[in-house]
C-alpha cells in the first residue's frame, strides 16, 4: 500500500493527537474534511490504521515487570500452543519466531514471583518443551512507529 506525503501528514496527526477531531485535523492540514475523512478510511481498509485507543501502561496497572520469554515447542503443536497462550491475561504479545525457540512472548507480571508463577503456568501448557526467560531492565526506545511512517512518506515523495 502506498502512503504519500498526505497520509504521512495525516498519521503523524494521530499519533500526535489522538484525542483531536477530524474536524480539528482537516483544519490543521488544510484540507476538506470529506477529503480526510476518505483518506482515514483508505489507511483502515489498507490494514496500515489497525486499531484506535488508548495505550495503556501495563505498569501503571499493577505490573511493572516485563519479561521475554522464549517457548520451545513440540513439533506440530505451535497452534494449540499459539491458542493457550492466549488464555494467560499475562501475555501481552507473541509471536512465531525463527532462531532459539518458536514462540516470543512478551509477559507483564507484578513482581518476579509472580513472572515466574507465570512461566510455571507457561512450561506446564501441553506441547511446551522448554521457555527461556530475559527480564527488561529499562526501556531504551519506547513503542513507535513514527519515525518509520516518516521514513515511508519521505520515500513515497522521493519516488515522485
Amino acid at each position: 500500500m502506498a502512503v504519500d506525503e498526505l497520509d504521512t501528514r495525516i498519521l503523524r496527526l494521530l499519533i500526535e493527537q489522538p484525542r483531536t477531531s477530524v474536524r480539528e485535523y482537516a483544519r490543521i492540514l488544510g484540507i476538506a474534511r470529506g477529503t480526510l475523512q476518505a483518506r482515514i478510511d483508505r489507511l483502515e481498509r489498507d490494514g496500515v490504521i489497525t486499531a484506535t485507543g488508548p495505550f495503556l501502561s501495563p505498569a501503571a496497572l499493577g505490573h511493572p515487570v516485563l519479561a521475554f520469554v522464549h517457548i520451545e515447542v513440540t513439533q506440530g503443536h505451535l497452534d494449540e500452543v499459539g491458542d493457550a497462550l492466549a488464555a494467560v491475561p499475562e501475555i501481552i504479545e507473541a509471536f512465531s519466531i525463527t532462531g532459539g525457540g518458536d514462540l516470543l512472548t512478551r509477559v507483564a507480571a507484578r513482581d518476579n514471583g509472580h513472572l515466574e508463577d507465570v512461566i510455571q503456568r507457561l512450561i506446564n501448557l501441553p506441547g511446551v518443551v522448554r521457555t527461556r526467560t530475559e527480564m527488561a531492565l529499562r526501556e531504551r526506545v519506547p513503542y513507535r512507529l513514527l519515525p518509520l511512517v516518516e521514513s515511508v512518506g519521505r520515500s513515497a515523495g522521493a519516488q515522485r
